[in-house]
């Protein structure tokens, strides 16, 4: 359950180290390079973007990569949330200019994010917010150290073995109120020079209780090359295929005439189907489907009954139409599949040139397009033959992954 703050709570990314560890690219910094097709700060940003409890999100960068995130944020969706500062000469002179960017917005909470911590997840942040909703001023995200530490002299030699009973690996976001943060840093600002390397540290030099909490092992910091090689192998590794199903149905009824138009097949009849257009229930149904593969509505939205450009149109056009949405969503077409359902006329001798048809209309293998039919039994509307209904799904694959 998603946790509720008397106030919205601020985000700080820290994006302004130069990642000298990481070696040189050509991508810039590491908070640059790319994992998974996108920067890493990318997925850091995203990650908070996402999530509903975050209020303004301050990005603290480099005087001299502002272009660089620009580049990398360029297809950020909400990146217009986003609100970037210059960074200090060390982390500690970063994290205070971004606090100080959060000021006049109505926040009581900030998370603090290291910008190289692409994993962070949901569940994460809301395991914080409820300790924050629980009182705590501070709030650190920590894992137990599992290996034996060892203290080692200055040749190298082991002097002793620590006990890890009671250490743990702190992480990001750590979290604060906010005044009390901010104070915090702007008092170690004006009387320490020495240099703090987490935003817990500074609160427990401020008396501030910090309170602990389980972090995520998958919250990693990219610190050297290999971190982000692996980090790059993971998303790529564990992508899934965007493979999205839509459905559509359609009836519609049946009136005296001299046949029906099927799948963009006229069959010769004593009826005729009853409709705003040419009454393609089959093509109406797979126009739905196709539009719900993109959430994009249905044929009613596109091709209003109201509008008199479409009376006695031919069905064909929505699809081309529904087609053309999907396409411009970066979807390609997998599969049609129509199943009509009617007393009569017979489906089987048209079968082959529906699909045809189909194929032809949206641009696919005929293996891609079934047609399939079968009665009603002579039960309800269709089994007395006043009218004639379609069910369809279509499979597309999308750009991306999720």
């Amino acid at each position: 359950m998603e946790q509720e703050l008397s106030g919205t709570i601020g985000i700080v990314v820290v994006a302004a180290g130069r990642g000298e560890r990481a070696g040189t690219s050509a991508e810039g910094p590491k908070q640059y390079r790319r994992i998974g097709g996108k920067a890493v700060i990318w997925h850091t940003l995203k990650a908070f973007l996402d999530w509903p409890g975050s209020g303004p999100i301050v990005v603290v960068v480099h005087p001299d990569d502002h272009e660089l995130l620009q580049a990398a944020i360029a297809d950020l969706p909400q990146k217009q949330k986003l609100i970037a500062v210059n960074g200090g000469s060390t982390r500690q002179a970063s994290v205070l200019n971004g606090l100080r960017a959060l000021r006049g917005h109505p926040i009581d909470h900030v998370m603090i994010q290291d910008g190289v911590r692409p994993f962070v997840d949901r569940g994460l942040l809301e395991w914080i917010a409820a300790a924050l909703t629980g009182g705590q001023s501070a709030v650190l995200p920590a894992i137990p150290v599992a290996d034996t530490i060892k203290r080692a002299d200055a040749a190298g030699i082991v002097a002793a073995t620590v006990s890890r009973k009671d250490l743990f690996a702190a992480q990001t976001p750590q979290s604060f109120h906010y005044e009390t943060i901010l104070a915090a840093h702007e008092r170690a600002a004006n009387e320490l020079e020495a240099d703090f390397t987490d935003d817990a540290s500074i609160a427990e030099w401020a008396g501030i209780p910090v309170h602990l909490i389980e972090g995520s092992i998958d919250n990693v910091k990219l610190t050297v090359q290999r971190d982000i090689t692996m980090a790059d192998e993971k998303l790529r590794g564990g992508t899934l295929p965007d493979v999205r199903t839509g459905n559509g149905y359609d009836v519609h009824q049946l009136e005296a005439g001299d046949g029906v138009t099927l799948c963009g097949i006229f069959i010769p009849h004593d009826q005729k189907l009853k409709g705003h257009s040419d009454a393609d229930v089959a093509l109406h149904a797979l126009t739905d489907a196709l539009l719900a593969t993109c959430g994009a509505g249905d044929i009613g939205d596109h091709f209003p009954p109201s509008d008199m450009r479409w009376k006695g149109a031919e069905s064909r056009i929505f699809l081309e139409h529904a087609a053309k949405v999907v396409h411009a969503a970066g979807g390609t077409i997998m599969n049609a599949d129509i199943s009509l359902i009617a007393e009569a006329p017979k489906i089987g001798p048209h079968r082959q040139a529906m699909r045809e048809k189909l194929s032809e209309i949206l641009g696919i293998s005929l293996d891609r397009c079934s047609v399939k039919a079968t009665t009603n039994e002579t039960i309800g509307f269709v089994g007395r033959r006043e009218g004639i209904a379609a069910i369809a799904t279509a499979t597309v694959v999308y750009q991306g992954a999720v």
